[in-house]
Order: C-alpha cells, then structure tokens, then sequence
C-alpha cells in the first residue's frame, strides 16, 4: 500500500485519507477501511516521507523531499529491475 500511496502522491496533486480511500475502490475495486488508509499515511509522516498540511478542515498529504528521493530511487531501481528481465528474457531465445 505504501507504494500506490507514494505512486500516487508521485503524480503532483496532494491527497487527503478520504481521496485514498475512492482511489484504491475506483482503481482496484478495494474497499479499505479509514483506518488502514490513515494509519499507513500517519507511519509515511511520521517517517517523513509523506508531509500533511490542513485545507480545509481536513489533512491533505504530499511527498516530502525525502518521499521525493525515495521515489527516484524505486523508479531508478524498477527501470533497472524491467532492463534486466528484458535481458533474461532475450537471452532465452
């Protein structure tokens, strides 16, 4: 879940628990509770990668810089991960 969240913060637009919530159903047909969303966006702050501001009366989250270097790092590593399975895969034939 941590990674869709970060994906998705990835994007440029802040989202609130509520916003994570209609993602995952809209997007992979789950239905989360509030409080699994909102316990895994409090660890993210907490460890600073995500950060909440108040709009609204209600807490919108974005990546911090640390979430921003976290995420270099997961697409650098994906892209690499995706160039080597190519390669596994071409040498087969």
């Amino acid at each position: 879940m941590d990674i869709l969240i970060l994906a998705e913060l990835n994007q440029g637009k802040a989202m609130s628990g509520y916003d994570f919530l209609e993602f995952f159903h809209k997007k992979f047909g789950i239905m989360f509770s509030s409080g699994t969303v909102y316990s895994q966006l409090y660890a993210l702050e907490r460890q600073g990668i995500v950060q909440g501001n108040m709009e609204s009366r209600r807490v919108v989250y974005s990546l911090s810089n640390k979430g921003q270097k976290t995420m270099h790092v997961i697409t650098s590593l994906n892209s690499k991960i995706q160039e080597l399975l190519k390669s596994l895969g071409s040498s087969r034939v």
